[in-house]
C-alpha cells in the first residue's frame, strides 16, 4: 500500500508586512477541519494545474468531500500585497490573491469553506505558504476558516480530512488522465482542421472522466487503461493538417510551468504564434519528489526499513507511468515522454542528480528530453523571488547551450511588476 509519507515544509521565516495593519493574533494554531465539516464545507484549492485540476476535483468528490478549484483575475497581485510583503515570491502572491478574491467577492459563505494548500517543501518560501495563508486569514478577521495542508507526512492533521488509499489511488489516476489530456491536446490543437474541435473533444472527455472518478471507477489497472485508449482514439479522430509548426519545449518552476495564471496564458500565446507546445508531465515531477525524499532520508538516517516504503511507492508510480506511456506509444501517432529513469540520465552531466533543491535536476533533464523530441526552442520559466530557480535554471544555461548547440534556450521570469510587452518580447526571442 502506498505510504502517507510526504514532502515536508521548509523553515524560512514569513515575509509579512508589519505596519498599519493593527494587532494580529500571532498564534500559529490553525482552525480545525472537523468531521462534521466534511459534509458542510467546500474545500478550495488554488488553480495550479491547468489540465489536471478538474480530475483532482472529481477524485476528492469521490471520497465524499465538497471540493472546488479557485480561479483568479488580473487583480490578484493588488489583493495579496495588502497583506504580504512585496518581496514574496510570485506564486505565493498569486495563491494568496486567489484566497482573498474568494473572501472579498463572497463567492462562498465564509463559514462554509476551507482552503487547501499543497506542501511540496524544499529550501524555498513555498514551504511557508501554509502559515502565510493562516496569518493572512487572521488579518482579515477570518481565522475560523480552516487551512488544510496537503502532504503525505501527516503534518498539520485535521480530523475531518484523511488521505486514504482509495483517495490516493484516485488522485494518481487523476494525474495520469491530466498528463494524457495535456499530451494529446498539445499535439492536436495546433493542427486541427476545424477550429475548436480539440477543445470540444477535451471538454467532453473531461466531463466523462470526471464522472468515472466521482464513482471511483477507472482508477485501477485494466479500467484505467481502457480510459487511456478511449481518450487517444477520440483525439486521433480529429482531422488535422500537416502544416509545419515550431515545437517549443516548456519547463521550469512547477507553478508557472503548469498554471495559466502563473504563466499569463503562455500556451495560448504560443498557439497564436503558430507553435506547438511540449510540456513535461506532472507524473515525472511526482516521482522526482519521492525519489528526492528517499535520497534525503538515506543521507540523514541509518534505519533501512523506511527505505522499503520509498521503494514500494516509487515502484508503484513508475509502473503506473509505464502503463500510460505504453498506451501512448501503441497509438502510433502520439509521442510519449521519457520515463523517469531515462529522463534522470539526461541531467547527469549537466547539473548532477544530487541537486534536488526545488525543481533541481528535473529542469535540465526536461530540456534534454524536449530537444530529443525535436524542439529547437526551449523556454525555462521561473518566478520572481525564487532563488532556487535562479540557481537550478539560470545557473545551467551555459552547460545546456554547450550540450545542445543550435537550440535556442531562454529563461523567462514572471513577476507581478514586469511589463507583459517586455516578457512577450523575450518569449518571441526564445522562438528563434
Amino acid at each position: 500500500m502506498v505510504s502517507r509519507r510526504a514532502l515536508g515544509s521548509a523553515a524560512f521565516p514569513s515575509l509579512y508586512r508589519s505596519a498599519e495593519e493593527g494587532k494580529v493574533n500571532k498564534s500559529k494554531k490553525n482552525a480545525c477541519f472537523t468531521r462534521k465539516m466534511k459534509k458542510t464545507h467546500t474545500i478550495l484549492l488554488p488553480q495550479m494545474l491547468e489540465y489536471h485540476s478538474c480530475f483532482l476535483k472529481a477524485a476528492f468528490e469521490g471520497s465524499g468531500y465538497r471540493f472546488d478549484i479557485m480561479h483568479g483575475s488580473k487583480k490578484l497581485k493588488d489583493r495579496a500585497l495588502k497583506y504580504i510583503n512585496h518581496d514574496y515570491c510570485y506564486p505565493g502572491v498569486l495563491i494568496v490573491g486567489q484566497i482573498l478574491e474568494v473572501l472579498e467577492e463572497k463567492s462562498y459563505p465564509a463559514d462554509r469553506i476551507a482552503f487547501m494548500e499543497p506542501q511540496a517543501g524544499g529550501a524555498c518560501r513555498a514551504g511557508n505558504y501554509y502559515q502565510t495563508i493562516i496569518h493572512t486569514l487572521k488579518k482579515c478577521g477570518q481565522e475560523q476558516i480552516p487551512v488544510i495542508s496537503l502532504n503525505f507526512r501527516g503534518q498539520e492533521k485535521h480530523p475531518g480530512f484523511r488521505i486514504t488509499p482509495k483517495l490516493l489511488s484516485a488522485a494518481v489516476a487523476a494525474v495520469c488522465f491530466g498528463d494524457l489530456m495535456m499530451c494529446l491536446y498539445q499535439q492536436v490543437k495546433p493542427y486541427e482542421d476545424r477550429s475548436g474541435e480539440a477543445d470540444r473533444v477535451r471538454y467532453e472527455l473531461e466531463q466523462e472522466i470526471m464522472e468515472h472518478l466521482r464513482m471511483h471507477q477507472g482508477i485501477h489497472g485494466k479500467k484505467r487503461r481502457e480510459i487511456y485508449r478511449h481518450m487517444i482514439k477520440a483525439f486521433a479522430g480529429i482531422a488535422v493538417h500537416k502544416e509545419e509548426k515550431k515545437k517549443i519545449g516548456i519547463t521550469g518552476e512547477i507553478y508557472v510551468k503548469f498554471s495559466s495564471i502563473g504563466n499569463h496564458g503562455l500556451e495560448d500565446f504560443l498557439l497564436e504564434h503558430n507553435c506547438e507546445c511540449m510540456t513535461g508531465g506532472f507524473i515525472n515531477y511526482a516521482i522526482y519528489i519521492m525519489d528526492s525524499e528517499k535520497s534525503v532520508y538515506q543521507l540523514n538516517h541509518s534505519n533501512k526499513i523506511p527505505l522499503k516504503a520509498y521503494d514500494m511507492i516509487l515502484k508503484y508510480l513508475k509502473r503506473v507511468q509505464k502503463e500510460l506511456y505504453l498506451e501512448i506509444g501503441r497509438s502510433g501517432r502520439f509521442r510519449a515522454e521519457l520515463p523517469f529513469d531515462s529522463l534522470k540520465k539526461k541531467a547527469e552531466d549537466i547539473i548532477g542528480c544530487s541537486c534536488i533543491t526545488g525543481d533541481g535536476w528535473l529542469v535540465a533533464a526536461e530540456v534534454g528530453a524536449a530537444v530529443e523530441c525535436g524542439c529547437k526552442n526551449v523556454l525555462i520559466l521561473h518566478p520572481f523571488g525564487c532563488l532556487v530557480s535562479h540557481v537550478c535554471e539560470r545557473g545551467i544555461l551555459h552547460k545546456l547551450r554547450m550540450r545542445y548547440p543550435g537550440v535556442n534556450i531562454q529563461t523567462i521570469e514572471y513577476d507581478y511588476d514586469s511589463s507583459n510587452v517586455l516578457r512577450e518580447s523575450r518569449i518571441l526571442l526564445g522562438l528563434g
